[in-house]
């Protein structure tokens, strides 16, 4: 018997208005904007109410699911209390997210606290949907694992950056991660002799000829162009580091002001992993040349211009700035190089 099917008292009915009231606050948080507050706002205070909400529902969703477990099923006076419990924590968190005004919290940290918020709220309306539709003689596994994702999308609360600075670095080591693998993925499939398809396209039985398709090797001047485009990427990771310790020794979010440089920051990072991902799918042979020096050309823009947004933001001081200047005389370098290995004999 399913929640659906109980002849005695309709309980599926305070259910199914829970689970709409739910999904309709989840989509308000997903697409609203934050209240933004005339008077000072205490982003600790913010935390510990935020913390309590968190808590509040991952007990309320608890309450619910031990309820529909094992029968007797609860009468439907029980199960609207039950769903009027869970709505309101439901409300409570979605309301203390919303004190969190991005002008002074920031964007970066916002969105991350709006995503943690939502996939709760996703976690508490699956766990209604699987308890309307599982028959009630036992607790279902689908029911276990739905309870244990509002537990598991609760406990991320805890890993939360607090502040905008601590949003943003975790948005640059994010992207630290993706260059880097695609640095990686170029450099083993150069390691691997003249093939760089060897350990996907393996011939299958041994002693076969080797494949006659040249499309799949680079050619000398496949590999000269290589060298300046890698330079490029690793160019990229290096950025993306040395930002990342600048936000770390000189990150301010006391101001307005710093708190919008700093996602800033974030924002047009995030724009170089997919600009290194371009570069690096062109790379491949057949190589198109045209392709390969305009996915350059529009790196190494987006380099300078993180590069100038660094150069103007508070993160840079006297230090920051040699590296600046260097690695914008590197991406000069390696995109000028580029365009005169792929121009030679052409």
């Amino acid at each position: 018997m399913s929640a659906d099917s109980n002849g005695g008292g309709n309980v599926s009915v305070p259910l199914r208005i829970l689970l709409n009231s739910i999904q309709c606050v989840r989509d308000r948080v997903r697409d609203g904007e934050s209240n933004e507050s005339d008077g000072a706002f205490n982003l600790s205070n913010f935390w510990d109410t935020l913390n309590q909400a968190v808590k509040a529902v991952s007990q309320e969703a608890t309450k619910l699911s031990l309820a529909f477990s094992k029968p007797p099923l609860p009468s439907q006076q029980d199960t609207e209390k039950l769903a009027d419990s869970i709505l309101k924590s439901v409300l409570t968190l979605s309301t203390v997210y919303y004190w969190l005004p991005k002008s002074v919290s920031g964007i970066t940290l916002r969105r991350q606290v709006r995503d943690a918020t939502v996939e709760v709220l996703e976690g508490v309306a699956q766990l209604v949907e699987v308890i309307l539709s599982s028959p009630l003689q036992s607790l279902t596994q689908e029911q276990l694992t739905s309870t244990g994702g509002v537990w598991s999308a609760c406990d991320q609360f805890a890993q939360l950056p607090q502040d905008n600075k601590a949003a943003v670095l975790v948005v640059l080591s994010d992207q630290i991660g993706v260059v880097k693998d695609a640095i990686e993925e170029i450099e083993q499939a150069l390691s691997n002799a003249n093939d760089p398809f060897s350990d996907v396209l393996d011939d299958d039985q041994d002693g076969e000829e080797p494949r006659e398709n040249q499309d799949t090797y680079w050619s000398e001047k496949d590999r000269s162009v290589i060298a300046p485009c890698q330079g490029l990427m690793k160019a990229s990771a290096a950025c993306i580091r040395k930002l990342s310790a600048a936000v770390k020794a000189n990150g301010n979010f006391s101001t307005p002001e710093n708190v919008a440089q700093l996602d800033d920051l974030a924002d047009i990072s995030k724009e170089i992993s997919p600009g290194v991902d371009d570069l690096a799918l062109c790379l491949y042979p057949p190589m198109d040349y045209s392709g390969v020096q305009n996915n350059v050309s529009k790196l190494a823009a987006l380099l300078k211009k993180v590069l100038e947004i660094i150069r103007s933001s508070h993160v840079c001081g006297e230090s920051q700035l040699t590296w600046v200047q260097f690695l914008d005389g590197a991406v000069d370098h390696n995109l000028q190089k580029a365009k005169d290995l792929i121009e030679q004999d052409s």
